[in-house]
């Protein structure tokens, strides 16, 4: 599914594109975004004190309104993010495969490339690993770097415009939560939500996380299929 029928002459002035990582640069039905949930939910079980199903609607309200689980627990619980994301990001990245298709969509883009994420460095870089995609960006933009202000606050773009000396005007940004689109949208970037295909159900999924912004003023565009996408936007 892709809400652009041609080629549009707005692509034209981008000069920066910008990536979100999980969920994104990889299918959410590869789950693996899901590993990372179930050790947030013990990670806040933890620290918190509570049952599994108290745990997971506290981690949940967390994520809904601050932005990241992490965010939430820091202000709250005091936890030291570091220790977090290390326990957090255990994983096995086994399920996200080589993908030549996007990387060479990537590669093919004009102008500089970037990853935009809540998540490490370390983490990003395993996944970019893993598709086949370490040497294609310029910077990789990370919780850490946005000191722990996670999207959608305001200031978490505003420091990854100052750091890499974006124009906003000229950029373009893809994430898979139409909430991190309306601050891109509001400064000038065309904004591009990356959704699952229509089968997709999860368990661990709340409704809001796979909701599809169609309609909405600030996504652009929306797709199931970033590869395509980015093919037709060249």
């Amino acid at each position: 599914m892709n809400q652009m029928s041609s080629p549009s002459p707005a692509f034209d002035r981008i000069t920066d594109w910008i990536f979100d990582l999980d969920n994104t640069l990889y299918p959410r039905e590869c789950n693996l975004f899901a590993q990372i949930d179930t050790l947030i939910t013990q990670y806040v079980m933890e620290v918190a004190r509570l049952d599994f199903a108290a745990a997971r609607d506290l981690q949940k309200l967390y994520y809904r309104d601050h932005g990241t689980t992490l965010n939430g627990l820091m202000k709250s619980h005091k936890v030291d993010p570091e220790h977090y994301l290390q326990t957090v990001h255990a994983i096995d990245y086994g399920p996200v495969n080589a993908h030549p298709e996007l990387v060479q969509s990537i590669a093919l883009l004009p102008g500089r490339k970037f990853i935009f994420t809540n998540g490490s460095v370390s983490h990003a870089e395993a996944v970019l690993a893993r598709l086949g995609a370490q040497d294609l960006f310029e910077g990789i933009f990370d919780i850490k770097a946005a000191k722990y202000q996670p999207k959608p606050l305001e200031v978490a773009y505003a420091g990854f415009l100052d750091a890499h000396g974006v124009d906003p005007g000229r950029a373009i940004m893809f994430d898979d939560l139409e909430k991190n689109l309306r601050v891109p949208h509001e400064i000038g970037m065309t904004t591009v939500q990356v959704v699952a295909g229509p089968d997709y159900a999860h368990e661990q999924c709340d409704v809001w996380e796979l909701g599809r912004a169609e309609g909405e003023t600030h996504v652009h565009y929306v797709t199931d299929n970033i590869a395509d996408f980015l093919v037709r936007c060249r």
